[in-house]
């Protein structure tokens, strides 16, 4: 069977999603995971963009193993050089190049004409070659290129030393038969193309990248390219999951797998929502909260008699458990262990102390403790974010018909507590205005939302915010079982990493593909 190369981009092409900025702990805290999950290529980031993005892909450079480990060009030097900065300490660097190649690029954007364009990335896989073994050229927007330029293109990139050339369907143009066709006419027609692997790379603009991605693998394609949730620009990227297993439920049609571990999917699509904010709909393929849900009476009565009558895959191919939690408030330390290591986290000492301290208090609080409560809980904890300010306490002062009022005491650098008060619109509102005055900080709220991670009237509620500052923003996030309690933490958080982002973070010009 033929292997099918995974090229994550989530910490890249993900990470341009609109809202969503990762810090540097946050992308080294994504990479393990994917690790865990046996990605081939990892797509650490765009160095060149900022002095912050380049940090970044060198922290996550230097904590990963047992991956190639990629950095974005374009076909500029500045940048490959850029690149080769950021991935000093990599045990296995390569770097990606782009160029545009279509017309509409080359009128538009690059103002270029065919042999520019040829001559330009020429130049810079020549030069890049100087310093990596390994090198992915990618023809932006592909899709929309001249079939005889894109031949001459990928046979320039072959002399040149390329490994890898990616064909992206940038803009989400194509149907799967005009995508796949793509790949057979360049495995006909170029010479030599057999000292390459063909990548596909597809955006979802008009809901085909998964389909589209499946198409080139029928054709030839050696490496399929995506994210996990299938964030990125605009409508997203393939989603890895949804290819992967495709490839695994179908395996006598498609002949090929990749070598991901299936098992670690749902812990990975987890912590991923969870540290871009970006929620994954309860539809959405494989690691949807409806996934693996069935509610018509037809089909329960099926799946009492027979799993396989409506389900064509089974929830613990991806790591997830049918059993539910029992843990509570009269468990102890060891039972609390056990607990986690079936979830699939294996935690220090330290970590387990605060994650069980964190338990202790929500087992209180709550009747019945789930899965969903302790893996959110424990995400929760293994994010390290420092802590210019904390919260102490929150008061709350609400009627219908009177003006709702907060206080707040916030622990900030002084050895005092900060006190202060305000009013608002409503009780969220009346707690940030309190906060504000607490921290002398003036910001933008950009994004409030809410959701439950479990079940119940006593679930825990989880607060996704977005802060900004001038041209920086940041993310924030908090879990309680009272709203407005998650609802302080958040916008707490995210303004802790707003003061961080504040001293390191330049604006980022990113690329796409």
């Amino acid at each position: 069977m033929r292997k099918i190369y995974v090229f994550d981009t989530t910490l890249r092409d993900g990470e341009q999603s609109p809202g969503v900025n990762l810090n540097t702990r946050e992308k080294v805290e994504i990479a393990y995971q994917l690790e865990k999950l046996g990605i081939d290529r990892m797509e650490a980031g765009f160095p060149a963009a900022s002095p912050g993005d380049l940090a970044a892909v060198n922290a996550v450079a230097r904590a990963v193993k047992n991956v190639t480990l990629i950095g974005l060009s374009r076909s500029r030097e500045s940048d490959i050089d850029a690149v080769k900065e950021a991935l000093q300490g990599a045990q296995d660097p390569c770097i990606h190049i782009f160029l545009a190649t279509s017309p509409i690029h080359r009128q538009h954007k690059l103002r270029m004409d065919k042999a520019q364009v040829l001559e330009t990335a020429q130049s810079a896989i020549r030069y890049a070659k100087k310093y990596f073994s390994k090198l992915e050229f990618s023809l932006e927007d592909a899709g929309r290129t001249e079939r005889d330029f894109m031949a001459e293109m990928v046979s320039m990139a072959i002399r040149e030393g390329a490994n890898v050339v990616n064909i992206p369907d940038t803009v989400g143009y194509l149907n799967p038969s005009e995508y796949g066709a793509i790949f057979k006419f360049l495995k006909d027609t170029v010479p030599d193309i057999e000292r390459v692997q063909l990548s596909a790379h597809c955006h979802n603009d008009l809901g085909m990248a998964t389909a589209n991605t499946l198409a080139a693998i029928q054709n030839g394609a050696d490496q399929i390219e995506g994210t996990i949730n299938g964030i990125g620009e605009r409508a997203g990227n393939t989603a890895i999951e949804e290819v992967a297993l495709a490839l695994e439920t179908r395996s006598e049609f498609f002949d090929a797998k990749t070598s991901l571990v299936l098992s670690e999917i749902s812990r990975t699509s987890r912590l991923v929502s969870k540290l871009t904010g970006m929620v994954v709909p309860g539809n959405k393929a494989i690691v949807g909260a409806n996934a693996f849900a069935h509610e018509s009476g037809i089909h329960q009565d099926g799946m009492l008699k027979e799993k396989t009558t409506y389900e064509i895959m089974t929830p613990e191919t991806i790591g997830l458990k049918e059993s539910k939690l029992v843990l509570g408030k009269h468990s102890g330390r060891h039972a609390f262990r056990d607990k986690l290591s079936d979830l699939g986290y294996d935690v220090s000492e330290e970590e387990l102390n605060a994650a069980f301290v964190k338990f202790k208090d929500l087992a209180d609080k709550k009747k019945e403790v789930s899965d969903e409560d302790i893996l959110a809980l424990l995400e929760e904890k293994l994010i390290d974010t420092p802590e210019t300010f904390s919260l102490q306490t929150i008061y709350v002062t609400y009627g219908n018909e009177a003006t709702p009022t907060a206080k707040v005491i916030i622990n900030g650098q002084e050895p005092q507590p900060i006190v202060a008060v305000a009013e608002g619109n409503g009780s969220v509102d009346a707690i940030y205005n309190a906060i504000d005055q607490a921290t002398g900080e003036e910001v933008t709220l950009g994004d409030y939302s809410i959701k439950a991670v479990s079940r119940g009237k006593d679930a825990q509620g989880e607060v996704h915010v977005v802060l900004s500052q001038g041209e920086i923003a940041a993310q924030g996030r908090g879990l309680s079982t009272d709203i407005l309690e998650a609802s302080a933490r958040a916008y707490l958080d995210a303004l802790n990493k707003l003061i961080e982002k504040r001293k390191t973070l330049l604006p980022a010009d990113h690329a796409s593909l």
